[in-house]
């Protein structure tokens, strides 16, 4: 006969319950009273979660029944673990403002970088990835063993670490490592009940062929993510299977957001009188481009052509595609002086030289650059020989 059931009643349960019982009441009521989702019940959280850590432990749980509160006031156990804790630790967590959820634990994410050309990412593309990941084992079903045959380590109640303490000095040191008995495993199984299918580590692996379709307009670093793909294990919810566009650089274009650029290398006839040129397009088609006669471009001049760059990722509309000018003037000597003449007839007069005033005025003469140095360089290995005294000067040997 118990001396008082204020703890019971609390749990609406009667004194004979058992452990089984007890939790399975607790967490009915602790999830129905929590401040998070019955924000006016914070009192009678408290109470049912100072019920269930007293009646849950054996020794609490008979000073309780024998003497009631009073007994348990003058054993010292009134203190006890504060409600939050106690719920945090049977659930994983609480709600929104403790960031936990009750059910299985998530898997972590498996991201995976894939390349992928300006041209696929321009026209789009559908495309297959095979992926290696972690199923559970469909013979044994997560068990690890024939049924019945994997036990909890009893050494370390399951947790896969003992902690031990050792004497440091004058202070003593609490130290965690795997448990010897279990091997961090946290069960026991004979070898001979382990299954033949995974050995006993519950899950097997397996290839995974993803079916990825690359939509017109991604940019790098974008996500395509598989839910629940990820490595399965017993008890555990899977993560996701993340892709992350990894965008290769192009010979031709550079990309900025969803306009493109293009650098043209035209001749200096068509930059000064007109004409025409290509620009070789991402989806296989070629632009023709006309240059206005007269126009007169010149090198590092910018032209924008509209509507021509990337598409723009899940619109209708697109970017543009920019031109920067680089003019090919003639090779050295490329004609002859009676139409180097005609050009003086021809283009915009040469501006007049300024004025030296009183200055001196030499005349000189430019030479190519790179041959000069060249020239250099070589009386210099020449210098550096005289004074060594030539190239087939040996020191003596002893």
């Amino acid at each position: 006969m118990v001396r008082e059931t204020k703890l019971y009643d609390a749990l609406e349960l009667p004194a004979t319950a058992t452990e089984s019982e007890l939790k399975k009441a607790y967490r009915k009521l602790a999830l129905k009273y929590h401040p998070d989702k019955n924000p006016d019940a914070g009192d009678k959280f408290k109470e049912i979660s100072h019920a269930y850590e007293v009646l849950s432990d054996p020794d609490k749980r008979r000073i309780y029944d024998q003497y009631g509160e009073e007994g348990l006031s003058s054993q010292g156990g009134m203190g006890g673990m504060d409600a939050e804790d106690l719920f945090s630790q049977l659930f994983g967590g609480g709600f929104g403002r403790q960031g936990g959820r009750s059910g299985p634990r998530r898997g972590k994410d498996m991201v995976h970088q894939l390349k992928v050309s300006l041209e696929d990412l321009y026209k789009g593309k559908t495309t297959k990835l095979a992926l290696q990941k972690h199923i559970v084992c469909p013979k044994c079903e997560g068990r690890g063993g024939k049924e019945g045959a994997v036990k909890t380590c009893k050494a370390c109640n399951g947790q896969g670490v003992r902690v031990t303490m050792r004497q440091m000095g004058p202070m003593m040191q609490q130290v965690q490592q795997p448990c010897s008995e279990c091997h961090g495993e946290g069960e026991i199984m004979k070898d001979e009940d382990r299954c033949p299918e995974c050995h006993g580590r519950k899950v097997i692996g397996e290839r995974k062929v993803l079916e990825l379709f690359i939509d017109k307009g991604m940019k790098d670093g974008q996500k395509i993510t598989f839910a629940g793909e990820g490595d399965q294990s017993p008890g555990i919810t899977p993560g996701d299977i993340i892709i992350v566009i990894d965008e290769k650089p192009h010979p031709v274009f550079q990309r900025k957001g969803d306009d493109l650029f293009y650098e043209a290398k035209i001749d200096l006839l068509t930059a000064l009188a007109g004409g025409e040129f290509i620009i070789p397009h991402l989806d296989n088609r070629a632009l023709k481009v006309t240059v206005a006669q007269g126009e007169a471009l010149k090198t590092g001049m910018i032209k924008v052509i509209p509507n021509e760059g990337m598409p723009v990722y899940r619109h209708h509309n697109t970017g543009h595609l920019f031109v920067k000018f680089n003019i090919d003037f003639p090779p050295p000597h490329w004609t002859d002086p009676e139409n180097i003449a005609k050009l003086e007839t021809i283009l915009p007069p040469r501006p007049p030289l300024p004025s030296t005033g009183d200055k001196h005025v030499d005349d000189v003469v430019m030479q190519d650059a790179e041959a000069y140095q060249t020239s250099r360089n070589q009386d210099h290995d020449d210098e550096y020989e005289d004074q060594r005294g030539g190239p087939g000067v040996q020191c003596a040997q002893q």
